[in-house]
Formats: structure tokens, C-alpha cells, sequence
């Protein structure tokens, strides 16, 4: 029985965010399948680690940028903070967290893609204050695609976690990296992730493969299709 950790794909960016803040209406589109991972701009994409729960909203009266229930648009290295009835709007923000990912939580699990926002303390400008002392803190949003692909819902093949219903194959000495189930990836689909638990000895016994979750259940049992 060969034992590997198992890791998301998706690639890891960068926010670098020159922010210009400002209050934003309620977002009325919901861009999640899940129940969970104005303008500003930021730069990058990426993928991480991460667990659900939402991220507590600053007290600030001014909003925070990328804040849950936000929306942004989508480039490829820069991203803006749009209204979400904006045509411009391509994904939700689901989580929010400070500070750096590898030390926050997991993001929810059906998280497409992760930006990594990078601090920001503007001496002077007050309309771009997060916290009420002009300052963007180092940290990351969990984002959702608001139309499909989801690269994050179970065997799309992507995402910044491992879930179950997820195809993976080996990739190098103890890892697997994950793949689109449907066979539309550039490589073939070898296990699936049937189940997660918190023990290998609660795997099934047909259990050909344990890939590393992450998590409550941070043990996932695959079988060889």
C-alpha cells in the first residue's frame, strides 16, 4: 500500500496592493455552490492551504479591502476590488484572513484560487485605511470563481485543496498532485479520493493511496480507478 501527501494545484502569486479603498454595497451575487478557501488593486493569483470559517469583519466604518462578500475582478497578474453587480465582478470572495497563509487557516474547500494581498501603510490618504490608521495588513482571500470552471468543486482538478471526490496522481517521491477527473487535464486521473478521516485505520479497506488533507479529517483514503 504506498502512502503519499497529497497537495492542491494551483499556482501561488503575489498581491502587491497600491489600494485606493472605498465603501462597497452589499454584494448581490452569490458566486459560491458551497456554504463554506469601489476599487482597489492587487497583483497575483494563487493557491494554498486553508479551513472554512468566515473572516471576522474590521470595525472600521470604511471596508476592508477584499473583505468576505466582496467581489473582484480578474486579470492575469492584477486584480481589482469591483462592486459585485459590476460586469467587470469575476469571483467572491469566501474567506479572509491577516497575516501569512502557511499560518492561517485553510481556506474553505471549494476555494478556486487564493490571492496573497502584501501589506500596504501609506504615510498619508486616508480613504484607503483598513483598520482606521491607513494600513493594509499582509494576508489572503479565499476566492470562487462567480461562473464556472470551478477548479475547486470535487474532481475539478484544481483549487488550493485536496477534497473528497478529487482525482490525484504521483507525482514525485511522497506527493501526488491533484488532476481533473473527467480526463480533460494534461495528465490522467489515477486514484480518487473516496473519503476523509482522522486516521489511516479509518480508511476503508480497499484503500490504495493516503493523501494528506489537511483539516479536521486530515487523512484522505483513495482507491486506484
Amino acid at each position: 500500500m504506498r502512502r503519499v501527501k497529497g497537495f492542491g494545484s494551483g499556482t501561488v502569486g503575489c498581491l502587491a496592493a497600491a489600494l485606493l479603498l472605498v465603501t462597497l454595497s452589499a454584494c448581490q451575487r452569490d458566486g459560491s455552490g458551497s456554504a463554506a478557501n469601489g476599487d482597489g488593486n492587487a497583483q497575483g493569483n494563487g493557491s494554498g492551504d486553508g479551513s472554512g470559517g468566515a473572516a471576522t469583519a474590521s470595525p472600521s466604518p470604511v471596508a476592508t479591502f477584499l473583505a468576505p462578500g466582496t467581489c473582484s475582478s480578474r486579470g492575469r497578474t492584477v486584480f481589482y476590488q469591483v462592486s459585485c453587480r459590476s460586469e467587470r465582478a469575476a469571483a467572491l470572495v469566501l474567506s479572509r484572513y491577516d497575516g501569512p497563509q502557511a499560518q492561517g487557516p485553510l481556506c474553505p474547500e471549494r476555494t478556486d484560487f487564493v490571492l496573497h494581498i502584501s501589506a500596504r501603510r501609506p504615510a498619508s490618504d486616508k480613504t484607503s485605511r483598513e483598520n482606521g490608521d491607513g494600513a493594509v495588513p499582509q494576508g489572503y482571500a479565499c476566492m470562487r470563481n462567480l461562473e464556472a470552471p470551478h477548479p475547486g468543486d470535487p474532481g475539478g482538478g484544481g483549487g488550493p485543496r485536496t477534497i473528497v471526490g478529487d482525482c490525484v496522481r504521483p507525482s514525485r517521491q511522497g506527493e501526488v498532485k491533484e488532476t481533473a477527473c473527467d480526463g480533460s487535464g494534461a495528465h490522467a486521473p489515477q486514484f480518487t479520493v473516496t473519503a476523509a478521516v482522522r486516521t489511516r485505520a479509518a480508511c476503508p479497506s480497499d484503500t490504495d493511496l493516503y493523501v494528506q488533507l489537511g483539516g479536521g479529517a486530515p487523512v484522505g483514503c483513495a482507491r486506484r480507478l
